[in-house]
């Protein structure tokens, strides 16, 4: 079986959960079968690099992802599945479906009904985004969530699709590039001091990331630990200011904030993570997140919010503390991680049990590999049913 696997991101472009998922599957899929990658950006080893049409450079945004989306439709008449990720490539995907008459198997990394702050991003694209997942969606032979929790938003968000056409493969993490490590240059180089406690983000400025929520909660985390924030590329100008200026407020307020605002190397990530006694993730919503399974991965006790596949990767009181997120009540939201933070931070070998345990998860249930295996799974049952 030869698969077009179709993704905005791969690396070495890759600055969101769906392309680390990408980077991580590729690999063990070409293991079992022939995969070829068709993506956007520059060209590189190992895929098909695709761009927008140059005559649409001052376009709306989605427009600019959908003339992308018809250079990867033209190319892959040849292959035998087509495997879209994220909404940029979902479109190739179902056109593929009907141009070339192939199965098209949809991995839902999030819902564009479950994010309306991109309209902030995207204006009218966010309809135009919409339009398009909801189109992929409803034609899809077989659709891929990274979690039960994830799973039900779909059912939930498109009440017309077939259940059984709706599959569950968690995302993984690869626990050899995940580890915990003893080293701290990195940490000193981004002044970040390694004998102090520090309380970790790592993510993008977006709503979706809650950063904004984190830092509020900041302001009642004790003082003796270091506040590190691992966080750039923000989603727009409103929201970069806004983190600017209560960056500013909480770097007045107390000692030890410490502002990252750029992606980092893995090899830095790592040895943040593993040096972290605490890893705060504040999702207002996650399909899962990746990156809690990297700092569990790395040994790391995680303070995380409640919501979507979160629960299904942290296990409150055993790898962690969750914290549950009320869109009507986000003061009580920021009080709980704030305080969730502090009984971590109380109690070191309460978190170093977290943390032993949490790696221990990890590598016992989030392999790569297994997540390949079922992802052809998928692929088998896709065929199937468009041949019954």
């Amino acid at each position: 079986m030869r698969i077009g696997l179709l993704t905005r991101e791969y690396p070495p472009e890759v600055y969101g959960g769906a392309g680390v998922h990408v980077e991580f599957l590729v690999p063990r899929l070409r293991e079992l079968l022939e995969v070829e990658v068709h993506c956007f950006g520059a060209a590189r080893d190992g895929a098909t690099a695709h761009n927008p049409a140059p005559g649409l450079s001052e376009a709306n945004a989605a427009l600019r992802t959908l003339s992308a989306d018809l250079s990867m439709t033209a190319a892959v008449g040849h292959v035998d599945l087509v495997h879209s990720h994220t909404w940029y490539a979902n479109h190739a995907g179902h056109l593929s479906q009907v141009l070339h008459g192939v199965p098209h198997v949809v991995t839902a990394h999030s819902l564009e009904p479950r994010r309306p702050w991109k309209a902030e991003q995207l204006g009218g694209g966010y309809r135009l985004s919409s339009w398009v997942e909801e189109t992929a969606y409803a034609a899809a032979d077989a659709i891929i969530a990274v979690s039960a929790g994830m799973r039900a938003d779909v059912l939930d968000c498109y009440p017309g699709l077939d259940p059984a056409k709706v599959h569950v493969v968690r995302n993984g993490i690869d626990s050899t590039a995940y580890r915990p490590v003893t080293d701290v240059d990195a940490l000193r180089a981004h002044g970040v001091d390694p004998d102090r406690p520090i309380v970790l983000f790592v993510g993008r400025i977006t709503r979706q990331k809650g950063v904004g929520h984190l830092v509020a909660a900041a302001h009642h985390i004790d003082p003796d630990a270091q506040v590190v924030l691992c966080a750039g590329a923000p989603d727009t100008p409103e929201i970069a200011e806004e983190t600017r200026v209560a960056v500013a407020e909480l770097a007045a307020a107390r000692p030890g904030v410490v502002w990252i605002q750029k992606m980092l190397a893995p090899a830095e990530v790592r040895q943040l993570l593993s040096r972290a006694a605490v890893f705060v993730c504040p999702s207002v919503y996650e399909p899962l997140g990746i990156v809690n399974l990297e700092a569990m991965a790395c040994a790391t006790a995680v303070v995380a919010s409640d919501v979507g596949g979160i629960p299904e990767v942290v296990v409150d009181g055993e790898t962690g503390l969750l914290v549950h997120y009320d869109e009507a009540d986000t003061s009580a939201f920021r009080s709980g991680l704030a305080d969730a933070v502090n009984a971590v931070l109380a109690d070191p070998r309460r978190a170093a049990a977290m943390g032993a345990a949490g790696r221990e998860r990890a590598v016992r249930e989030f392999s790569w590999g297994s997540v390949a295996e079922q992802t052809i799974a998928v692929y088998e049952a896709a065929r199937a049913s468009r041949d019954s």
